[in-house]
């Protein structure tokens, strides 16, 4: 099978000869190998393995797998790679908690922004 992850933004990794895929999907781990018929599934957050002569692995956000053929395209918004499956768990554990805080951050933006608005309205209106 041939494997590509994509990122919005650029491809991430494309890889041949790939012997089976691992992912994480909204219903349990799910397993590919070449034979497997033509499928799509939404994929969670999680580490995605994957074999080629040896086992590797990706940490992958949300997003979706198709299989077509003998091609897995795996299309999510952001991916980690290059790390031992331990310090990728500690990785994606640090990302997801600054996605956290910034969405926290964010949000308390928002408000004030809303407050903001809201209270130089109500001023323009009483005028």
């Amino acid at each position: 099978m041939n494997l590509k992850i994509l990122l919005p933004y650029k491809v991430f990794a494309d890889i041949k000869d790939v012997k089976q895929v691992v992912m994480e999907t909204s219903e349990g781990s799910y397993g590919l190998l070449p034979q497997r018929l033509d499928c799509v599934a939404a994929l969670v957050p999680g580490i995605l393995s994957y074999e080629t002569e040896s086992v590797h692995y990706v940490a992958v956000d949300e997003g979706v797998m198709v299989k077509a053929g003998s091609e897995v395209l795996v299309s999510v918004r952001n991916a980690i790679g290059g790390a031992d499956l331990g310090k990728l768990g500690d990785l994606v554990k640090n990302e997801f908690k600054n996605r956290k805080e910034n969405a926290r951050e964010a949000k308390t933006v928002i408000a004030k922004l809303e407050r903001g608005f809201i209270y130089s309205f109500d001023k323009f209106r009483n005028h």
